[in-house]
């Protein structure tokens, strides 16, 4: 039976609002303690990831706000995020439902860990934002590389964030600080609400739980948001690796429990 009390809901949104807050400063990772918190309360894990998935996309508002007063966005970053992700989380949500993802999600784990370690061994990643060119190679391989993202964001549904923000650092040269940016409003908003969207016509949302929920993705998002334009680039950068050691193990547990 569901606890639906007072100190639940106050709970969830202390829990909403901190993990929402880590994932604005890194890019990703509000699953790694907002699902487990659902979980805690007795959801079954398809309901908890559905609940957390619509209220995941009040993150990507939440930190647009900051972000879009900074005008440090541009259209074709945008662009190539959208086109090229969108198609791809929605065969990853199709595909999800008719394999298993065991198996992928422990190798997510531990190409998110490789991300933890890529992010420390090169000290200067994303802390350049000198514009290049965007030739039509490096345009073919971006939009693969985000076609595959949204794919395994679709299949797995959690912990592929933070290979968008390092993605676009290293495929367009941008900062950590203007990559989390895209990651939070386009994944965010978009990708996610395209899983929550696929993921709510199932019926398996508990509703009661999103108010409370969303009010903590939106005020984690943006005060997480509004923190990681102050500190800049090295301070996110330091919370990214964090973050991704985190997600890895934590996505290694979930493959082998």
């Amino acid at each position: 039976m569901l606890n639906n009390d007072i100190l639940s809901q106050i709970s969830l949104g202390f829990i909403s609002l901190f993990s929402n807050f880590i994932s604005a400063l890194s890019g990703g990772g509000a699953g790694l303690i907002q699902l487990p918190a659902l979980l805690f309360l007795g959801l079954p894990f398809s309901t908890a990831l559905a609940t957390h998935k619509v209220a995941s996309v009040a993150l990507g508002f939440g930190a647009s706000i900051p972000h879009l007063k900074k005008n440090r966005l541009q259209i074709k970053f945008a662009f190539l995020i959208l086109i090229s992700g969108i198609p791809g989380v929605l065969l990853g949500a199709y595909t999800s439902s008719i394999l298993p993802n065991d198996f992928s999600t422990s190798i997510l784990g531990v190409l998110t860990l490789f991300l933890g370690f890529y992010s420390i061994k090169q000290k200067q990643l994303g802390s350049s934002t000198q514009e290049i060119e965007i030739n039509k190679l490096r345009k073919i391989i971006g939009l693969l590389g985000l076609f595959i993202i949204g794919f395994l964001n679709g299949y797995l549904s959690s912990g592929t964030g933070l290979f968008v923000t390092i993605w676009m650092i290293k495929m367009y040269n941008l900062s950590f600080s203007v990559a989390v940016a895209y990651t939070l409003i386009f994944v965010g908003i978009f990708w996610n609400g395209i899983g929550a969207l696929s993921l709510g016509l199932t019926g398996n949302i508990i509703w009661s739980y999103i108010p409370v929920l969303i009010l903590g993705s939106l005020m984690g998002g943006y005060f997480g948001a509004y923190f990681s334009i102050i500190k800049g680039s090295k301070f996110i950068k330091f919370v990214f690796e964090l973050v991704s050691f985190a997600v890895g193990i934590s996505l290694l547990i979930k493959a082998f429990l």
